[in-house]
């Protein structure tokens, strides 16, 4: 079965298209300047421009050896950048797919990536790494820098760095002062409102306070019930106070909390080709951080201490079956709370550098997960095989809904050292550092049922007896991890421009373990149909837990940036990715309700990476991003088939990004500059199961804005997917029903920032 993408429709698009035009050209006709030239901060620039409020990538340090992306303000406020999803498209090799809720935050890159549990990438807000992936997806207002870093950089960040790492910097109050609003208006009756102000608090103090809100009326409809599915309501509000003094210290303090209500999980049955369950699905988060930095400069070396606090609430609900039918529904509810210390003391030397530090974090969550049967699952599930196994004396349960209950306790702490040394001579540079990092998982679980049914005689439909069941477990698991995490870049300067080189390196990437928690009710209805003899037995130690997964990561680059009737920059990276205890997300055998994360053998990832801007003196500027991978399992077998030298499912082949704005300037008082711009985004191949036999071919999407630049203010039209291209983000299989989400279509809208 393969899904194909719909042809491009021409004249749709240019009737969506032609909306625009006449702002345009009434703009394009009002130019009597010279062309302006862009903002050099508008530019998509390369890793080696890193400011030193990236406390463990300063500048003076140098990363040669990591392939990245920076995003800057310029960019992030024309791309309607909000979050980290946002900017993925841009970046080669980095893709995040849009579907079921918020809470479905999953990363892949270069092939790495899983869709529940532990993440493959790492995300840091001003330096305070985020622990919950659940939190990743989150809008920000004005975010300043987004590093986006590809491969392995577990050395330096530890956990779930596997497969890269993204830095999120906001505004600064010492550095900017002001009030900037945001409104934006959009298709499905979407709307975004935002507004900040920074201020001076005498000499030393800064303060620096944001609100935001968003809300979204939702493209999918339920047909089971009419209402839109995908509907949503996001608030969020971020304080930050800092301190310079006049001793080189500076103290950074960031308080932000987020509120996000929403629908989601608008999820096709591929059979029907509808969205239609009968049972309510919403993903609800609160969600509190707040992040601690002091720093001071001495003669020799830099201190810097950072100190975090984090708080997730929600309670994710779903009719789990996602048919009209009444199978089962399961509710989630989490708390956790989390606290990080991060000490990092590092020495920047014309000929030798060095980065020391140590990393403790504890996190503990608590969490309720019931799965509530209902008449359709009773019957089919349950009630069926049981009756099918012993027709003469068929069962009746007591009631057409029960429920499996599961608790969990889930505390978790590490430790970690580390350590990276930078030495130069002449045009070589060498850059080693290694990581010990240690972690203990622990889990306390109580797993319950109270219900019952009758045994009948299959002639007369008479009660013969009654059977009453009655289970409660109770147990305690952990697991004790213990990873050496190295890396070594050996790079050499070409020319007289230090920031042109190629480059070797090798590092280790390790994502954590854990356990499978929305395992716990299938244990328990596979032990409750084992009571009438039927079911699988299932070992909770195994199923249960899995291992870290690790990875070797090997890849040579260059960056070149010059000039040629502009600023050019080239970056261009291969590698080659050794994966053993690979994680995926599977399903069990038989009619089973949830799903399990299993360690899949042997997996090898290669590909490459090219990123190219050229911008002209004349305020053209031409980007373009292209990152392929091949992932492939070398060894794994699931009991059932042999998968070996298959595509690693979800994550893409390729990915594209293409983009050309152009700048130009206005004579008048009322307008400085008008941006008109278009871009390009392909992905895929993308495979849906380890056989390979469901994929989402390659496809395109295509958008464009213009934007009008006043002294204290920009006014943006903007569309997307303006081919309306039809293609699916998610498939999976539930109770051995096939389900897909559909990608989001033709949309468009306004948006208008103030700054004064």
């Amino acid at each position: 079965m393969i899904f194909r993408v719909q042809k491009v429709d021409f004249k749709a698009f240019a009737r969506r298209w032609s909306a625009l035009l006449p702002l345009m050209l009434v703009a394009i006709s009002a130019m009597g300047e010279t062309a302006k030239a862009i903002d050099g901060d508008s530019m998509t620039v390369t890793i080696d421009e890193l400011t030193v409020t990236a406390i463990k990538n300063p500048s003076a340090l140098g990363m040669p050896g990591a392939s990245g992306t920076v995003l800057g303000r310029g960019t992030v406020e024309r791309d309607r950048v909000l979050t980290v999803r946002d900017a993925t498209l841009q970046v080669p090799n980095f893709f995040i797919p849009e579907y079921g809720s918020r809470m479905t935050s999953t990363i892949y890159v270069r092939g790495l990536g899983t869709r529940i549990d532990q993440p493959a990438v790492g995300l840091n807000i001003d330096n305070i790494p985020v622990l919950c992936k659940e939190n990743y997806d989150v809008d920000m207002m004005d975010i300043t820098r987004i590093e986006m870093l590809r491969g392995p950089q577990s050395t330096l960040y530890g956990r779930n760095t596997v497969g890269g790492l993204m830095n999120v910097y906001t505004l600064s109050p010492l550095s900017y002062q002001g009030t900037r609003a945001l409104a934006q208006w959009g298709s499905h009756r979407s709307g975004k409102v935002g507004l900040s102000h920074y201020r001076l608090l005498g000499d030393r103090w800064a303060l620096g306070a944001s609100g935001y809100y968003t809300r979204s009326g939702g493209q999918w409809r339920n047909n089971y019930n009419g209402e839109l599915t995908d509907w949503e309501r996001q608030g969020s509000a971020r304080v930050k106070v800092e301190w310079a003094g006049d001793n080189q210290w500076r103290v950074s303090n960031v308080a932000q909390a987020s509120v996000s209500r929403q629908g989601g999980y608008p999820y096709e049955w591929v059979e029907t080709g509808q969205v239609a369950y009968n049972d309510t699905c919403f993903y609800r988060r609160t969600s509190v951080m707040d992040g601690l930095t002091v720093s001071k400069r001495m003669e020799c070396v830099d201190l810097s201490s950072i100190t975090s606090y984090q708080y997730l609430d929600d309670n994710m609900t779903l009719d789990q079956d996602f048919t009209p039918q009444p199978y089962f529904t399961l509710t989630q509810k989490r708390r956790e709370h989390a606290v990080t210390q991060d000490v990092v003391a590092r020495h920047a030397g014309d000929k030798y550098s060095w980065l020391v530090g140590a990393f403790g974090y504890y996190r503990r969550m608590t969490m309720n997960a019931p799965v509530t049967f209902k008449d359709t699952g009773i019957g089919e599930l349950i009630e069926n095989h049981r009756n099918m196994a012993a027709p003469s004396y068929p069962i009746a349960w007591d009631s057409r809904e029960f429920l499996l209950g599961s608790d969990f306790v889930m505390p978790t702490g590490g430790a970690a050292l580390y350590h990276q040394s930078t030495l130069k001579h002449d045009r070589w540079q060498l850059t080693a550092g290694v990581r010990l990092d240690y972690e203990h998982a622990g889990m306390r679980y109580h797993s319950y049922t109270n219900t019952g049914y009758n045994i009948l005689v299959g002639a007369t439909g008479e009660v013969m007896a009654h059977e009453a069941i009655d289970i409660d477990d109770r147990g305690r698991l952990h697991q004790d991890f213990f990873e050496v995490l190295p890396r070594v870049t050996l790079s050499y300067q070409l020319g007289g421009n230090d920031r042109n080189a190629v480059w070797l390196t090798a590092s280790r990437g390790s994502k954590a373990g854990g356990f499978n928690t929305q395992m716990f009710s299938d244990v328990l209805q596979q032990r409750l149909m084992g009571m009438m003899g039927i079911g699988a037995r299932y070992d909770v130690d195994k199923i249960v837990s899995y291992r870290p997964e690790k990875a070797w990561n090997f890849e040579a680059g260059t960056h070149w940036q010059g000039t040629w009737h502009g600023n050019v920059s080239i970056d261009a990276s291969v590698f080659w990715m050794d994966c053993h205890d690979r994680q995926l997300t599977v399903f069990p055998d038989g009619t089973t309700t949830g799903r399990v994360m299993t360690n899949a053998g042997h997996t090898r990832n290669l590909g490459g990476e090219l990123s190219a801007t050229w911008a002209s003196t004349c305020g053209t500027e031409v980007s373009v991003s292209y990152g392929y991978t091949s992932a492939r399992f070398l060894d794994y077998n699931d009991g059932k088939a042999d998968y070996r030298h298959r595509h690693v499912p979800y994550s893409p082949d390729n990915t594209l990004h293409c983009q050309v704005s152009h700048q130009l300037g206005i004579t008048g008082d009322w307008a400085d500059a008008i941006t008109l711009e278009a871009h390009l985004d392909g992905t895929g191949r993308i495979y849906w199961n380890e056989a390979n036999t469901l994929s989402q071919p390659f496809y395109t999407l295509l958008g464009a804005s213009a934007t009008l630049h006043g002294k204290h203010y920009n006014v943006q039209l903007w569309a997307s997917n303006l081919c309306d291209t039809e293609y699916k983000t998610f498939y999976f299989v539930s109770i051995g029903h096939e389900f897909l989400q559909r990608g989001r279509g033709c949309e468009a809208g306004v948006t208008l920032r103030l700054d004064f």
